[in-house]
């Protein structure tokens, strides 16, 4: 088994950092740039993040802004808001973002998928899902930040990303974002099941054991969250230190002597 990453989400929203509940209810939750000082030294391996506005606003991400973060992050950066042409994904990685998050032009021109896949290469290429169930319990996408029902299932929606080139996939349950109540742990295996390239969980993560759950019962290569590590005082080497003990294969930077004493 590869090991497990712990990556915290940072939703970026004008000039600060946001988190809400079910994609909604946004509240301001710091600054991006302290905030990536802080992650480097908590032993995160990556780090993601979204700029919620640009699909909804038709903007672009500032590169700008992206170039001036990723001087501060130490750890490899996923970037995605709005992303929509390869031109786009060039200018961000020359910015310095390591990996490309595309989600809403995933529906429209999901070719984008290819061809990115094919300049880039599949490592940089993350496709990023967000799901609600509907009254049937059947998953159904939604794009532009979770506002528009596509009416796709997200079994086959992420076997068509997967099989166009992506390297990975970052599953949010946009019923739980936020909830702090843990992940969908249904959505996650089925996913997993249907795909061969990683999954991401995202959306729900409130304690360690919700984390383990999340990988050891659902099969996710790694664990997203936001409000767990805002909002509580619980960290990405607590979380590493509690997978590790429940026998989950991590980066470890901690010493493995600090679990016994």
């Amino acid at each position: 088994m590869l090991k497990v990453r712990v990556i915290p989400t940072l939703l970026w929203k004008n000039v600060g950092l946001v988190k809400g509940i079910g994609f909604n209810s946004w509240r301001r939750v710091g600054s991006v740039v302290p905030t990536v000082k802080v992650y480097n030294s908590r032993d995160v391996d990556e780090l993601i993040l979204v700029d919620i506005l640009a699909s909804l606003d038709g903007e672009e991400i500032d590169v700008q802004s992206v170039s001036d973060i990723s001087e501060e992050c130490f750890v490899p950066l996923t970037v995605g808001g709005g992303i929509n042409s390869l031109d786009q994904i060039v200018s961000l990685l020359h910015s310095g973002a390591d990996k490309i998050s595309i989600n809403s032009e995933c529906y429209a021109n999901p070719d984008i998928v290819d061809l990115a896949s094919k300049r880039f290469g599949a490592q940089c290429v993350v496709a990023s899902i967000d799901v609600r169930a509907n009254s049937f319990g059947k998953h159904i996408c939604f794009s532009h930040a979770g506002s528009v029902d596509t009416g796709k299932e997200v079994t086959e929606h992420a076997k068509e990303l997967a099989a166009r080139g992506c390297g990975e996939i970052l599953l949010t349950s946009i019923d739980k974002d936020g909830s702090m109540a843990g992940y969908d742990l249904h959505l996650i295996e089925k996913v997993a099941n249907a795909v061969d390239v990683p999954v991401i969980a995202s959306g729900g993560a409130g304690s360690y054991q919700h984390m383990i759950d999340a990988v050891k019962k659902s099969g996710a290569a790694a664990v997203a969250a936001a409000s767990i590590f805002h909002f509580t005082e619980m960290t990405p080497l607590g979380a590493k230190e509690a997978m590790h003990t429940a026998g989950i294969p991590v980066r470890q930077k901690f010493r493995i002597s600090n679990l016994i004493n």
